[in-house]
């Protein structure tokens, strides 16, 4: 039962929070903010008039819930899991990238001063113990010279003509900037062209120039949102198609290493393991010319079974590579290249090896003004 309570007072406060800062607001608005029924917003609109709160109700098409004019609310309290979530954003870094970084600590500064000693205490425990650090692994931060100047005409709304290198080419466009992602470590600037929106990645900017114009947000464009229905487009574009593979006992320990999620979800599909513990699963692929550098990195220790042109297409790079690095003299001898000079004194069993994971996936499936390109 206190439990009960305690929810519907957070729900409460926070549709408080939500008519104050936002003005008039709709059931279903309220509804899908707080993730409740209509029917439980009318209550709670009730309970709050009940208490004092001067909410009022506007009929028809254009109408909704909002505060009387003028009426702000003295509720600026805490609690705990609050106060130490605000101080693990894990956002030195990117506010560090928007010449932020001496504004954030000053912020924080200033709310931990603020804050009662038990939930001050609370924050720098957080701080002292939980350390985010999004940018993946064994990567260099992309040079992003332009950062200041785009996230400058993101807040001002200000036209922006910029030379950019996209896979096609280079050239030359002017845009809109909406706004502004931190994807793994990256920047990418969502910005509306002839083109429509796209999505451009910062450090592709070669030039950027002002143009002293303004221009109009569009109407109701959510930036989070659009970023979320385009990262589910990106993702169902990249793979092509699937490929049936056989894999021996350590291509099945490299798969997840080299494939991530994907090659998890291809380990689901395995049948049983004939006698020398091989196993065949289907794996979802991208292009086929991608699909074939990927696969090599698993060596020796998995085959290609379909589709015939994957088959084919893997068989004839591996010749190719035969042919580049010649043949083998003896057992335990050493490799000829084409010149006749002697390379290498060993072979491998497999082009990935275990301590040395590309970060749970091979290809850089990067974002192009946006297309969906599969390398870096």
């Amino acid at each position: 039962m206190r439990d009960n309570v305690v929810v519907r007072a957070d729900r409460l406060i926070s549709l408080l929070l939500l008519l104050q800062n936002r003005g008039r607001m709709t059931a279903p608005e309220l509804a899908s903010e707080l993730e409740v029924s209509v029917r439980t917003v009318y209550r709670d609109v009730e309970a709050l008039g009940a208490s004092g709160i001067p909410v009022h109700a506007e009929r028809g098409p254009e109408g909704g819930y909002r505060l009387r004019e003028g009426f702000r609310t003295r509720l600026t309290g805490l609690t705990d899991a609050e106060a130490a979530a605000l101080f693990l954003t894990g956002t030195s870094g990117p506010a560090r990238d928007l010449g932020l970084d001496t504004v954030l600590a000053t912020a924080q500064l200033k709310l931990q001063a603020a804050l009662p000693a038990e939930l001050a205490n609370r924050t720098r425990q957080v701080q002292d113990r939980f350390h985010l650090d999004a940018p993946g692994w064994f990567r260099d931060a992309d040079p992003v010279p332009f950062l200041g100047p785009v996230a400058e005409a993101v807040w001002e709304q200000r036209v922006l003509r910029t030379h950019y290198r996209a896979w096609r080419g280079e050239g030359w466009r002017e845009l809109h900037p909406l706004g502004m992602v931190l994807k793994s470590g990256i920047w990418y600037l969502v910005a509306q062209g002839d083109s429509g929106i796209r999505t451009y990645r910062v450090s592709r900017l070669l030039a950027v120039e002002a143009t002293g114009d303004t221009f109009e947000r569009p109407a109701g464009f959510d930036l989070a949102a659009h970023w979320e229905e385009f990262s589910q487009r990106l993702g169902a574009a990249r793979y092509r198609g699937t490929a049936r593979l056989r894999l021996s006992p350590r291509g099945q320990k490299l798969l997840p290493m080299c494939f991530g999620a994907v090659g998890t979800r291809a380990l689901d599909t395995a049948g049983t393991p004939d006698d020398g513990g091989w196993v065949e699963v289907t794996m979802a692929v991208e292009t086929t010319n991608v699909a074939v550098g990927d696969l090599l990195r698993l060596g020796t220790e998995a085959e290609v079974l379909a589709p015939p042109e994957l088959r084919r297409a893997v068989a004839d790079t591996v010749a190719g590579l035969a042919a580049r690095y010649g043949a083998v003299d003896a057992p335990g001898g050493r490799h000829h290249g084409a010149d006749g000079h002697a390379s290498g004194g060993h072979t491998s069993d497999g082009l990935a090896s275990e301590g040395h994971a590309s970060g749970g996936r091979v290809s850089g499936g990067h974002l192009s003004d946006g297309h969906v390109s599969s390398r870096p």
